[in-house]
């Protein structure tokens, strides 16, 4: 894999820090979102969007861009909110979240730019990717698919469908990731629906398989940068992660998967987001 650029690992480390920070506002202000959901995905987005994917904000439908799918359309919040920063549209829209009207609804809409295809109903991220993956094959397009699913999302069957699929086609175009933080609505996965060894069930499938750390940018940006795995086949990223990384009081708790912070939760939460500001560290 490739040498590390520190000063991109900064960049993002900061750039998720601020990210955190504005969907921590959107979701107070709008009285609703998945708050758990999308604090845990925040560094995998953050490192597809500003490292890794290759588009045009100005010109989101851009034949030759690479598609990004939100299989677990839950984590909507910090996806809404790198899509603004990075002026799919305007920042100011992002008040607007879950109002009368808007088109930032509680689950991507294609209505917004830069989302590919609505999601929200879990299972039919993969497949839809499967198909976009092979579409572009057909038509002798360099441009790569991701899908990002949740790991309580993996009890549904068209998942296991489309992943059949994706390695019946070779599509080593595309690309799976798992936010595995091991907590759904109801409590922890491996009690509501066992999921390990889950590394192994892809790899029967035939993809090609491997686990990082989630929030760690060290490990994301070389694995990013190095796909396909293996060519001829499709690849799948294990992205270890935390719910509600990175506001202590939301860590790891399963009722923060659609709960709103309070006034005072939420200047908790943003001091402490504040404090971590420059303070990453390269261990």
């Amino acid at each position: 894999m490739e040498e590390i650029d520190f000063e991109e690992v900064d960049f993002l480390e900061e750039k998720s820090i601020q990210i955190r920070e504005d969907l921590l506002k959107m979701i107070f202000n709008s009285g609703m979102g998945h708050t758990g959901a999308s604090l845990s995905n925040t560094d995998i987005l953050t490192t597809l969007y500003y490292s890794i994917l290759n588009i045009k904000p100005e010109a989101p439908q851009w034949p030759q861009r690479d598609r990004f799918v939100l299989s677990k359309g839950h984590g909507v919040e910090s996806y809404y909110c790198i899509l603004a920063d990075l002026d799919f549209f305007p920042r100011e829209e992002l008040d607007t979240f879950c109002q009368y009207q808007t088109r930032l609804i509680g689950h991507p809409s294609n209505k917004v730019p830069g989302v590919e295809i609505n999601t929200g109903a879990l299972g039919h991220g993969l497949a839809i990717s499967v198909g976009m993956a092979q579409g572009l094959k057909m038509d002798k397009k360099e441009a790569q698919v991701f899908t990002l699913m949740g790991d309580g999302e993996q009890a549904e069957g068209s998942i296991w469908e489309a992943a059949m699929a994706g390695s019946n086609f070779n599509l080593d175009n595309l690309t799976g990731i798992i936010d595995r933080n091991r907590l759904q609505i109801t409590g922890n996965t491996e009690k509501v629906m066992k999921l390990e060894p889950l590394k192994d069930k892809w790899e029967s499938f035939g993809w090609e398989v491997i686990e990082v750390d989630g929030h760690d940018h060290k490990e994301l940006l070389p694995v990013f940068n190095s796909l396909p795995l293996k060519k001829g086949k499709p690849s799948l990223i294990i992205a270890n992660t935390v719910k509600g990384k990175g506001v202590s009081f939301i860590e790891n708790r399963a009722e923060w998967h659609h709960k709103v912070p309070a006034a005072e939760e939420l200047k908790s939460a943003l001091a402490e987001l504040s404090r971590k500001r420059g303070g990453n560290s390269r261990d």
